[in-house]
């Protein structure tokens, strides 16, 4: 996890300017550097460190002796470096994972280049000789990115949005920051001025296509046909294959852990795997919730089985909403879910970073859309559809789950890692047949679940616990997080303002008292921006007026019985 800023064609003074790199300083708390560009006096890197891979060598922008004119900033992990390093014969001067996107640029070009990288990664790649700038971020967003260009060739990148927003410019102060599409790249001519003109943007990869890099993966190619017993295998294989891969790490392992299948499933193999290469301390995992919590006694029961250094936050309930504003600030979103399930996340990252030396945080984002746990897939009217939702989720989770995953643990300078946003492991779980993959006997992620039912990794009742509504997991037994949200809302918003909130905020207008309350704090510190969020996150085929889980029928009677 770092923060990478850069400008190319600033009409201002760069000293300046660089005060809106300081901006997204909590991604890298480890070091700084700012670089001006040799020959264009106008264009500038800024690169916030957090140290994870080779300590002495890993500051950025990164440049070899090999190719002088080649400057790169990239905020990821790339997970094949070392096979690419073996069927290229690349010579490599540092221990950085990121250094193999010089050579693979300089081997094939830009389209290769990103299609080759197994890892997640946004990254700015300047081409002096050749008078280019390639911006890039992987297929799920798993990394952030932003950038501004105006009409007269000035851009901005940035890994998050407040690092630009300030930024001044001669024709406009008020340019329209963006989020760069995963899955992208863009082409862009420098010219001798320092400015750029966009050439192209591609798409270089779907996540329903396998990979190009699986050419040179560790696991051979798998037995094909869906008969069950080779799918479920196939499954175990991919999945053990995907936290493998992310163990590369010179900081500390640790797991987020909520006693959902997900994160069990995660620190289940995690754990195996570090024993396994005889990594020499105990895993840490981390619980938090309401006293005595669903999420907090499940987690319990996890750890004890798998023998992790387990840590529970309690969640003070002044405490989650006192951070309700740190937390909107660092999520750049004024989305109902994202807001609510961040706050338990925000606050067990602070805890991680504060109490523990754990910096590199396994979690189980991307499951949920991969493999149809949301609760509203139930209904899905059929198996085609629930396959279509599915993949219109991984397409938007660089808007929802993957942005509360990144800027929580972000802004307390961790580094999280997702093993079910694996491109080989989605790919693979997408080619399977619709029917395979919906919700069965009431069990949502059935699939999932029968795969790693004979392997001992967790106590049967984790394996085929009912998805809980993230603000219920969380929740005391007395009173729910989301009934004490919506109390306190409920004190901080007038009916009025609700009743005219569409007059105030025509775009994505709030429609309760919530969401009026956090698109207020949102538009205090992004006025104007409220296009960063195209739409709410809503569940599909029923009639929904909150993201909630809760409210949905089928969690009340899963819940109640």
């Amino acid at each position: 996890m770092c923060g990478i800023w850069a400008l190319f064609g600033s009409d201002e003074c760069l000293s300046v300017q660089c005060l809106s790199a300081m901006k997204i300083a909590h991604r890298g708390p480890d070091a700084f550097r700012f670089e001006n560009v040799n020959g264009f006096t106008n264009c500038c890197f800024g690169f916030h460190r957090l140290a994870v891979v080779d300590q002495l060598y890993g500051m950025q922008p990164i440049r070899v002796k090999k190719f002088p004119y080649l400057w790169l900033c990239y905020n990821g992990e790339i997970y094949n470096f070392k096979q690419l390093q073996k069927q290229f014969g690349f010579d490599y001067q540092t221990l950085v994972d990121g250094e193999v996107i010089l050579h693979l640029y300089n081997r094939g070009g830009i389209e290769q280049t990103a299609s080759m990288l197994d890892g997640v990664f946004a990254f700015i790649l300047l081409d002096t000789a050749n008078r280019k700038v390639f911006l890039a971020r992987d297929t799920y967003g798993v990394r952030p990115l932003f950038k501004v260009l105006t009409d007269d060739g000035f851009l901005g990148v940035c890994s998050e949005a407040k690092g630009l927003i300030n930024l001044k410019h001669s024709t406009s102060l008020c340019s329209k920051v963006e989020p760069f599409l995963p899955g992208h790249y863009e082409v862009l001519d420098l010219k001798p001025s320092g400015k750029v003109a966009s050439v192209e943007l591609v798409k270089f990869h779907s996540c329903k296509d396998e990979p190009l890099h699986v050419a040179c993966d560790t696991v051979e190619a798998l037995p094909s046909g869906f008969d069950i017993d080779t799918v479920k295998s196939n499954i175990r294989i991919l999945f053990e294959n995907a936290v493998r891969k992310r163990l590369m790490a010179h900081r500390r392992i640790g797991c987020l852990l909520s006693g959902g299948l997900d994160s069990s499933l995660v620190a289940a193999v995690l754990l195996k795997l570090m024993k396994e290469i005889n990594i020499n301390y105990p895993l840490q995992t981390f619980a938090i919730g309401m006293e005595n919590s669903p999420d907090l006694l499940a987690a319990r029961k996890v750890a004890a089985h798998i023998g992790s250094e387990h840590h529970e936050v309690i969640l003070n309930t002044e405490e989650g909403i006192q951070a309700i504003e740190e937390v909107i600030f660092s999520l750049e979103t004024y989305d109902i879910t994202t807001i609510r399930a961040s706050i338990g996340m925000y606050l067990v990252s602070k805890y991680i970073r504060k109490k523990t030396d754990s910096v590199v945080i396994f979690s189980g984002e991307g499951s949920d859309e991969l493999t149809q746990g949301y609760i509203y897939f139930h209904k899905a009217p059929s198996p085609e559809e629930g396959a279509e939702e599915s993949e219109r989720l991984l397409k938007e989770l660089y808007l929802f789950d993957v942005l509360r995953a990144d800027r929580t643990t972000a802004a307390h300078g961790l580094e999280l890692r997702v093993p079910f946003l694996d491109h080989r492991f989605t790919s693979y779980y997408l080619s399977l047949p619709a029917e395979l993959r919906i919700p069965k006997n009431g069990i949502e992620k059935y699939l999932l679940r029968l795969s790693f039912e004979d392997s001992n990794l967790l106590p049967k009742e984790i394996l085929w616990r009912p998805k809980e509504a993230f603000s219920d997991g969380i929740a005391s037994v007395k009173k729910s997080w989301f009934s004490i949200l919506q109390d306190y809302i409920d004190q901080q918003v007038d009916d009025l303002l609700l009743e005219k909130a569409a007059e105030k905020y025509p775009f994505n207008p709030p429609k309760t008292k919530e969401s009026y309350y956090y698109r207020q704090i949102f538009e205090k510190h992004y006025p104007g921006r409220s296009s960063w969020l195209p739409h709410y996150w809503m569940p599909r085929w029923v009639k929904a007026t909150d993201p909630s889980a809760r409210t949905l029928k089928h969690y009340k009677s899963a819940t109640q019985e």
